[in-house]
């Protein structure tokens, strides 16, 4: 098997691989072996076709499964003696079969080379969660305005019945406890925000495109679904998409950044996870013990 590579940028590379023709041969000899034990010709019992028949019968078919079969096979070895690292999966062109020797062309993104630094001792401000009286009295008139139009409300007892509460005060400690939850769930986010957006400044990368458009493509069409589920017409959901798309590759491309980020830090710290677990996520977990923390009143 013959490999050129050749660099395009800084991260894209084109491969360009030529199987000899033994090697195609052995791959032919594989799927009609495979194909005479389930194909059925007229005259002959299954299983006991022979060769020539099923090569005038089946030589596109025996065709396409060889070269399914043999492009993937061959790519990954081709990267493996390359020492290459995909950062997505490659785009097949220019294949050609001819005189009994395959030829393909693979262009692709490598994983870009990851700068990180100071990514221990992140200096984060955790926000308070206690929730003041004026949080509270403002939601308890989101409640006043969600009752029925003209309907006089008082927030006492009575109100806190109306709700399925004993007395106002304990009506008051629940609605204290979510919001302390709510407070909570955010301050998380922010945390993270701060622990990400430190990362993104301290670290160099260029961004494979590959990765990027894929990723927005599968973001794009979860939004469709999502969008098409709650029955917007059409015209509706496309119009969204034009509003979005700008907004959403940024973000996508942010997101592919810090996912590389954190993989990098994996790497340099030894992080491994279950095929199950989540990287970012066990990345993030070591980020924030290493990190130094104070509180914002």
């Amino acid at each position: 098997m013959k490999i050129a590579v050749k660099k395009l940028d800084a991260i894209r590379r084109e491969l360009k691989f030529e199987v000899p023709r033994d090697r195609v041969l052995r791959k032919f000899d594989k799927v009609y072996d495979e194909l005479g034990k389930v194909a059925k010709v007229k005259g002959f019992r299954q299983g006991k076709v022979p060769r020539h028949i099923l090569e005038s019968q089946h030589a596109r078919l025996a065709q396409e499964e060889v070269l399914k079969e043999l492009i993937p096979e061959v790519y990954d070895e081709g990267i493996q003696k390359e020492n290459i690292q995909p950062a997505d999966l490659p785009e097949i062109l220019d294949v050609n079969f001819k005189e009994g020797v395959v030829t393909f062309t693979a262009k692709l993104d490598i994983k870009p080379e990851v700068k990180v630094s100071e990514y221990k001792k992140i200096k984060i401000a955790r926000k308070s969660s206690a929730v003041t009286e004026e949080e509270i009295n403002k939601t308890l008139e989101v409640f006043k305005k969600n009752q029925p139009e003209g309907k006089e409300i008082t927030i006492d007892d009575a109100f806190a019945h109306g709700l399925g509460f004993p007395s106002l005060e304990e009506f008051r400690k629940t609605l204290v406890r979510q919001m302390e939850l709510d407070k909570d769930r955010h301050n998380r986010i922010d945390i993270e925000n701060q622990v990400v957006e430190h990362l993104l400044k301290k670290a160099k990368l260029a961004t494979p495109p590959s990765l990027v458009k894929r990723q927005f493509e599968r973001r794009l069409e979860e939004i469709r679904r999502r969008l098409a589920a709650q029955k917007f017409p059409a015209a509706d959901i496309q119009k969204k998409e034009e509003e979005i798309r700008k907004e959403l590759e940024e973000a996508v491309e942010r997101d592919v950044r810090i996912y590389l980020v954190l993989e990098k830090i994996a790497e340099l710290e030894n992080i491994s996870v279950d095929k199950n677990d989540n990287l970012a996520a066990k990345v993030m977990e070591f980020l924030l013990k290493e990190a130094e923390w104070s509180n914002e009143a």
